[in-house]
């Protein structure tokens, strides 16, 4: 991960010496790294690349210890330069090792192209930055071994996403910085290792539903395979069968008490896969799964038998100051905005196959997942393609066995390709996993086979309605499974949607997602609609306005803007009670008020509303504009004599029972900083992080987005900050974050440190706890 980078004395005094010859745990096989198997995150040593740099002998004076993930140049949180990440780099790793021990390692993402060294020869490559690969280690000796990665993060035009014919990355809608940046981990495995394990929930609303599991070892073994079901410890069934050669395919009966896997109710197994050479155990694995049917029809999409109307956003992965190079609690922490923030029930992993904590945090948190193969816009040559039917097989073994993913998308996004191509392609998902329809987001329905032929669900990106024409949806084609996954982004309204931007722009953004979950709302063909987009994200195509999307619901850190009302509202009030103004309460842009007819998003039944502390009457509901929502905006007229400033008051009822009541200052004398983190814990093991929020905010805790000024920030303790030391509100919009990660090492307590010119300071304490200690 980029940030500043440690001294040498600070690496050792941070538990470098100790961990630099930290022995190599054992593993029970790293196809699905699990708690024996030792993560890669610190020391590494890491530069550009120069001549010998792979070599056993190299001289590392010159190189910085770094820790995983890690981007190999610092960014900012807009404005990326790709020239800084267009270059070879490496990574060098010191362990110990007992000679003759098999070693594997495994990266779950480097991009974009990586060659993997032991002792300076080569162990393996890889091209592709967005799924996993394993390298065998053979040749570790007793002692200090080295295992040195180069990282090539240039423009490469056979792999997938580029575009074949292009000059480099600017031409993409989605930047794609450099390095190690996902967790990459390194252990023994057994001689005969059992590869993989795919358990395929069948019959499911059946009373005798069943688990059918394929499990293929790397080699043949005269023995039996036992699998069993489990949840919190409790064995639930158990079934057994012998092994045909390499392979064991059988199904675990008796399953007809489990609770199904819901977005409401997410039940997930544990399925204890155990490989037996008479009594000897040869391998054993643990994967998780869940039990639902999920069924995407011309009649609309059916979980489990019930029609669900599916909502939801698309996600890029990409972060501020980092890029994609962040731990796996921040990856999950999205999971959970969208879910429990945004109310999602889908997620469209746009364009690429994105972290597996991620979809682990989906699995646990009932949000249904598009996955996707990398690409967007255009089909390449022979070597690009036979490069994307390789991503179509490891996304899908990677990925079958999370109940949360119900599509594969096995179509270049927004490419038109070749009928015979995507057959292919989609051919490969089935055999790999029947139990899930193939699918790829058109940009134009004229002229494509649909159903039955390359894909099975029709997903079209809408931009139907432009900017200054009414906002429509295009009709569902009849006869074929119909699933909006683009619409809105930059191309219905406004180029962009910044907090900065006028109030009227931001409200825009607000009302047309709403007008187009209404409009899928209001037809049973449409299976749903994923909006454009969950989070800005840096991008090549708006180099004029900072070289960033600003489409996100919620910004680059993951802070909403008023479209994100609009979802929140669409909970039910009995788990979250909303209230939120589509307008600011600032009198400062707006002298006499937001004016008539402003917005209120709410999942109250009544709304009424109070200046200070007198009543103005309640807001008028909007069901006639929104009519299929679950919860319609609400409407007031909110006129203020010039020069007032007065409090505004939400009181929010369901029935006759008040479940909120929520105030807004009209007064900026009275305005406060914060500095506020997710997580007020965490693991003092070099890979754990959390976002901290620096927000000018009104005495009752809303964002005023019209603040100006910078916010400087300092940390104190063992650990460092992943974000500018200094940040522009009038930029950014009077809210922005970074992110703290701790060193590895004993427990402390990390000091975050805000402090703004008119605002004054504010800080964040975070507690660090003892990680694992090193296996030996």
């Amino acid at each position: 991960m980029a940030g500043p980078r440690l001294s040498r004395r600070e690496f050792l005094a941070a538990g470098g010496a100790a961990l630099l010859g930290a022995a190599v745990a054992g593993s029970s096989g790293l196809a699905a790294p699990g708690p024996e198997t030792a993560r890669l995150n610190d020391f590494w040593l890491f530069g550009r690349y120069a001549d010998g740099c792979a070599d056993a002998g190299f001289d590392e004076v010159d190189l910085d210890p770094v820790r995983l993930p890690h981007c190999v140049t610092p960014l900012s949180w807009t404005g990326w330069d790709p020239a800084s990440w267009q270059d070879r780099w490496i990574y060098r790793k010191h362990f110990t090792a007992t000679a003759g021990d098999r070693l594997r390692a495994r990266f779950d993402g480097v991009m974009t192209n990586a060659s993997v060294y032991l002792n300076g020869s080569l162990a393996g490559t890889h091209e592709g930055g967005y799924l996993p690969f394993e390298v065998e280690l053979t040749g570790a000796t007793d002692g200090d071994n080295v295992l040195a990665v180069v990282v090539d993060g240039r423009w490469a035009l056979d792999v997938p996403p580029n575009l074949p014919g292009s000059t480099g990355p600017a031409v993409l809608d989605f930047y794609q910085p450099a390095g190690i940046y996902r967790p990459a981990t390194i252990g023994t495995v057994p001689r005969v290792r059992l590869a993989d394990v795919f358990a395929c929930p069948a019959d499911v609303l059946s009373p005798s539903r069943t688990l059918r599991l394929t499990c293929t070892l790397e080699a043949p073994v005269e023995g039996e395979v036992t699998a069993s079901v489990r949840q919190a410890g409790r064995e639930l069934a158990r079934g057994t069968a012998p092994v045909h050669g390499s392979t064991a395919a059988f199904d675990v009966g008796g399953l007809g008490g489990v609770r199904l896997w819901d977005v409401e109710d997410p039940a997930l197994y544990e399925v204890v896969v155990t490989v037996r050479a008479g009594a000897a155990v040869v391998d054993q694995r643990t994967v998780r799964t869940g039990f639902r049917e999920a069924r995407f029809t011309p009649d609309g999409f059916f979980l489990n038998g019930r029609r669900l109307k599916l909502f939801g956003l698309n996600r890029h992965q990409w972060f501020p100051f980092a890029g994609g190079a962040m731990p796996d609690r921040v990856q999950r922490r999205d999971a959970e905005i969208l879910r429990r923030e945004l109310n999602c029930t889908m997620v469209r992993c746009s364009h690429y196959p994105q972290s597996s904590a991620f979809l682990d945090a989906c699995d646990e948190l009932g949000l249904l997942v598009w996955a996707e193969i990398p690409g967007w816009g255009h089909v390449g040559d022979d070597a690009w393609q036979r490069r994307n039917l390789q991503d179509v097989a490891g996304m899908v073994v990677r990925d079958r066995n999370h109940p949360s993913v119900v599509v594969w998308g096995t179509r270049v996004n927004e490419a038109n390709g070749t009928t015979a191509m995507y057959a292919k392609t989609g051919r490969l998902a089935k055999q790999l996993d029947p139990s899930r329809p193939t699918s790829g987001a058109l940009a134009s329905t004229t002229g494509a086979r649909y159903a039955g032929g390359d894909v099975e669900v029709l997903a079209y990106n809408d931009y139907t309605a432009r900017r200054g024409a009414p906002f429509r949806l295009r009709p569902p084609r009849p006869g074929v499974p119909y699933l909006v996954t683009e619409t809105i982004g930059t191309l219905a309204g406004a180029r962009a949607y910044r907090r900065t931007d006028p109030p009227a722009t931001r409200q825009l953004q607000a009302e047309l997602h709403a007008k187009a979950h209404d409009l899928a709302a209001a037809d049973d063909r449409y299976c749903g609609a994923l909006a454009w987009c969950a989070f800005d994200y840096p991008s090549g195509w708006q180099r004029s306005i900072g070289g960033s999307k600003f489409a996100g619901v919620s910004d680059i850190f993951r802070i909403p803007k008023p479209a994100a009302a609009f979802y929140a509202s669409q909970g039910s009030p009995d788990v979250r009670a909303v209230a939120e103004p589509g307008f600011e309460w600032d009198f400062t842009a707006q002298p006499t008020g937001p004016g008539r007819g402003a917005t209120i998003w709410s999942n109250c039944d009544r709304l009424a509303v109070f200046l200070d502390d007198r009543p103005v009457g309640d807001a008028r509901s909007r069901r006639v504009d929104f009519p299929n929502l679950p919860h319609p905006p609400f409407a007031v007229d909110l006129v203020v004599p010039r020069g007032r400033r007065p409090q505004l008051r939400l009181d929010g009822y369901v029935g006759d029972r008040l479940v909120l009541s929520r105030r807004f200052s009209g007064d900026r004398s009275w305005d406060v900083l914060i500095c506020v983190p997710d997580d007020a814990t965490l693991r003092a093991d070099g890979a754990d992080a959390t976002r901290v929020v620096l927000a000018a905010t009104d005495r009752f805790g809303t964002v005023r987005a019209g603040t100006t000024g910078v916010v400087s920030v300092t940390l104190a303790g063992p650990g460092e900050l992943i974000g500018d030391a200094s940040l522009d509100f009038g930029a950014t919009g009077g809210a922005a974050a970074v992110w703290v990660r701790p060193f590895a090492g004993p427990p402390g307590t990390v000091v975050v440190t805000a402090h703004h010119p008119a605002l004054g300071t504010a800080g964040a304490t975070i507690t660090t706890s003892a990680a694992e200690a090193p296996r030996s």
